[in-house]
């Protein structure tokens, strides 16, 4: 079991599943964490109404709420947990705020947008793998550690805050290129999840095969970029006939606990895939790879 990390003041942007449960574990291990939900909003009412998150066994991790970011606050770590084009907004008052770190947790197709905007020297990336659910009351259900899943991170330091939190973690080096290359992953099984609720019981094979020439065409303009496909599992998919993704694809959505799960991602799918369209435009990408990767929006 990792140390204890000294306590540390950490502010969460975005409470919903995934912010709620990094919240809860930080805070019982000791930190300062204050929640940040958008104002006018269920959330915020619910966090303001208990000054925790609260679990749904009744458990309490006190926390400090607000419907802003205070720029002037000197937090160490600040975590956001919404989606790309959610975070869009909040750049500017990043950029400003006194935070030590700013970490981005989601799928970006631009890393280095985010990094330029916050700056280099306090910019860090990773992508949590926690399954969580929140009731109508706001109460938490988390299943963390499942199957030996870790959050991955980019920086040593957060894998071990995390750790110390009993939110499994690991370090990945390369995290921004590992988050652009998922982009395609992301994308592709959140839209088959879309379509096999939509059928009822799966995707059709030919929509598993659109989505799977969209995956090959989000990796082409990877490799036109001048980098790789990384890690060397999406290496193999690329370098693979289109109809394995297109298997894989087909068969995920027949699993329903899948497609329940990531059909509710139907706006990031809509958000990633316009801002890898717009990049491959303006990298004079051939028109069949940017409509390749057009036909991957969710219908």
């Amino acid at each position: 079991m990792p140390a204890p990390s000294p306590p540390l003041r950490i502010a969460i942007l975005g409470v919903g599943k995934i912010g709620s449960a990094f919240a809860f574990n930080l805070a019982r291990a000791g930190h300062e964490v204050t929640v940040i939900a958008r104002p006018g909003s269920l959330r915020l009412a619910q966090l303001e109404r208990d000054q925790a998150i609260v679990d749904v066994m009744g458990e309490r991790a006190a926390v400090r709420v607000a419907g802003g970011l205070d720029e002037a606050a000197a937090y160490d770590l600040v975590i956001v947990t919404l989606l790309a084009h959610q975070a869009e907004a909040l750049l500017p008052a990043l950029a400003r705020s006194a935070a030590g770190c700013v970490q981005f947790m989601f799928n970006t197709f631009q890393p280095e947008r985010l990094e330029a905007a916050v700056g280099a020297g306090r910019c860090a990336f990773g992508m949590p793998f926690v399954q969580a659910t929140l009731d109508g009351e706001g109460r938490l259900k988390a299943t963390i550690g499942a199957g030996g899943q870790r959050t991955l991170m980019s920086e040593q330091r957060w894998v071990d805050v995390f750790d110390a939190a009993g939110l499994p973690a690991a370090l990945e080096p390369r995290m921004a290129l590992w988050l652009r290359c998922h982009v395609a992953f992301c994308v592709a099984f959140e839209s088959v999840s879309v379509a096999g609720m939509r059928r009822g019981g799966g995707a059709s094979w030919g929509e598993a095969m659109g989505l799977a020439r969209g995956v090959h065409a989000c990796f082409a303009l990877v490799k036109s970029q001048g980098l790789e496909i990384y890690p060397a599992m999406k290496r193999r998919i690329d370098g693979a006939p289109v109809w394995v993704m297109a298997g894989m694809l087909w068969g995920m959505s027949r699993v329903r606990s899948f497609r329940e799960l990531l059909a509710g991602g139907r706006d990031e799918a809509v958000a990633l895939v316009d801002v890898v369209v717009a990049a491959a435009v303006a990298s004079g990408a051939a028109p069949e790879v940017a409509a390749a990767i057009a036909a991957m929006r969710p219908g």
